[in-house]
């Protein structure tokens, strides 16, 4: 039950979370950009190239700063984080279609909306599943 998470232990995971994924926004961002218009790749595989190197080295971050975990099963672990990360970017280019294809939204707004609204997806689910026990 979600009531019995928030405590202190959970507001400051979800502090060092937001600090990482800010950390991957930079990542993200980068490597669509590069990736876009320096490399000309069509800006739904430059934006899921950056969302998956961002995804690694947010990965590598939240395991052993933000939810310290010692567990040794470190492939079922990324694997559980991957899967997360997955449904993430179906719904961040989900998202960007709706804001950028249909409402019309620059592609780099409509990207940092997407990033702002899959964040809690994405919090939620490592929380709640990734990183337990």
């Amino acid at each position: 039950m979600m009531s019995d998470k928030l405590h202190p232990d959970f507001i400051q995971k979800f502090l060092k979370f937001g600090v990482v994924g800010f950390s991957g926004i930079f990542v993200d961002f980068g490597i669509t950009y590069f990736c876009k218009e320096k490399l000309k790749f069509h800006k739904y595989a430059a934006n899921s190239l950056g969302f998956v190197t961002a995804t690694i080295s947010n990965y590598i971050l939240n395991r052993y700063w933000t939810f310290n975990t010692g567990q040794s099963a470190q492939f079922s672990q990324f694997g559980k984080f991957l899967g997360i990360a997955l449904i993430g970017l179906v719904l961040n280019n989900l998202l960007i279609y709706l804001f950028n294809d249909r409402l019309k939204v620059n592609f780099y707004v409509s990207k940092a909306f997407a990033i702002m609204i899959v964040s809690i997806w994405n919090f939620l689910g490592n929380y709640l599943y990734t990183f337990t026990g």
